[in-house]
């Protein structure tokens, strides 16, 4: 688990897989790592009081599959939880944060519905079949939720359910079954 020192609404969550992180490669580094003395619980605790500060907090994590990052605490407003997969850190936050704000603002998002947010491409909202698959924090805290999926569109505006998305070059897992575009 790593926490972004210059953002204190991110943390994010290192695999066992991922190779270790060193101050000249990446200012973040794994929580657990600064922390040896401490747990889970302890972590959690340090999520609990970003959720109280801010109102939400966003986890990323590194895989050696694809990287992913979801929001936690939106669960106390009765709002699902948010996540996007294979994306910067930085992309992540900006996505996630500003689709957080405007939610809380009144902003409903519907399975199948595509939307503009913080200058980034095109998103489509799709239902996340299994939460608890793959948002461990999340659901440790608040049990079972709801989670939605942002799914982004390449640069040319191509889906990753289409064959020509990013030529090839980039996946992205869509971790639901995506509904007709509302």
């Amino acid at each position: 688990m790593c926490e972004f020192l210059s953002d204190p609404w991110c943390m994010v969550s290192v695999s066992r897989n991922t190779p270790p992180r060193t101050a000249e490669r990446d200012p973040a580094m794994c929580w657990i790592c600064d922390h040896p003395d401490r747990t889970i619980a302890d972590y959690l605790d340090e999520v609990r009081g970003k959720i109280l500060r801010r109102g939400w907090t966003v986890q990323y994590v590194e895989s050696p599959q694809l990287p992913f990052a979801y929001t936690i605490g939106l669960s106390d407003y009765d709002v699902p939880e948010l996540m996007i997969t294979n994306v910067s850190p930085q992309r992540a936050l900006r996505v996630l944060n500003g689709a957080a704000e405007h939610i809380l603002r009144g902003m409903e998002l519907t399975a199948g519905q595509q939307f503009t947010l913080c200058g980034c491409p095109m998103l489509e909202v799709v239902n996340v079949d299994h939460p608890d698959a793959h948002m461990g924090f999340a659901v440790a805290l608040y049990g079972p939720i709801r989670a939605l999926q942002l799914v982004w569109a390449d640069g040319r505006g191509r889906w990753p359910w289409a064959a020509d998305f990013c030529d090839r070059e980039s996946r992205q897992p869509v971790l639901g079954v995506r509904a007709r575009a509302a």
